[in-house]
């Protein structure tokens, strides 16, 4: 249970601002069903999520237990510096579109998540943390916590959040995160 605050906040926060929401802007811009894009957000996320800390699980029982704090806490002082880069607005879309609101939403989004620093703290996550289910439940409500109110309102928000706070309290967050970790151990 205690992977599971730090999996929401992480993930929450280091959304703000990310492609993820743009994609949003984008899903919600194109179809008119709220209902199906979050859906489809939730869906994504979920199999993008826990493929991911599965890896990071499966990682951390490979990984010689002295290195494992190292690589640990400094990845997410890495994700942490990460963060503070603004994405790219990627044009997404393409055939997908065709497919309708749900199932664009979940192609796009888990596109959209793969290699994405979410995805790696989800990881890394899963490794610095045993409770598997807790990573996982705690960074999709992350994830759906920083993209639901995108979905309903979306452009004024994202006038109302200034960027460089929100990116520079994700940096924070995962380098706190990061010296918990080195120091924990």
């Amino acid at each position: 249970m205690d992977a599971f605050l730090p999996s929401t906040l992480a993930v929450a926060i280091a959304e703000i601002g990310d492609k993820t929401q743009l994609l949003t802007l984008f899903l919600t811009a194109r179809f008119s069903q709220r209902g199906a894009i979050i859906l489809g957000i939730l869906v994504a996320t979920l199999l993008n999520h826990a493929l991911s800390a599965w890896l990071g699980a499966w990682l951390a029982n490979w990984i010689p237990d002295g290195w494992l704090p190292w690589i640990i806490g400094l990845s997410f002082i890495a994700v942490g510096l990460w963060v503070l880069i603004p994405d790219k607005d990627d044009e997404e879309g393409g055939a997908v579109l065709k497919y309708g609101a749900f199932i664009a939403t979940c192609v796009l989004f888990f596109i959209a998540e793969i290699g994405d620093k979410t995805q790696v703290a989800t990881v890394v996550l899963a490794a610095r943390y045993e409770g598997l289910f807790w990573v996982i439940a705690g960074t999709t409500l992350g994830m759906m916590l920083a993209n639901v109110p995108v979905a309903y309102a979306g452009k004024w928000m994202m006038q109302k959040v200034p960027l460089h706070f929100a990116r520079r309290s994700a940096c924070a967050l995962f380098v706190g995160l990061g010296v918990l970790t080195l120091l924990s151990f």
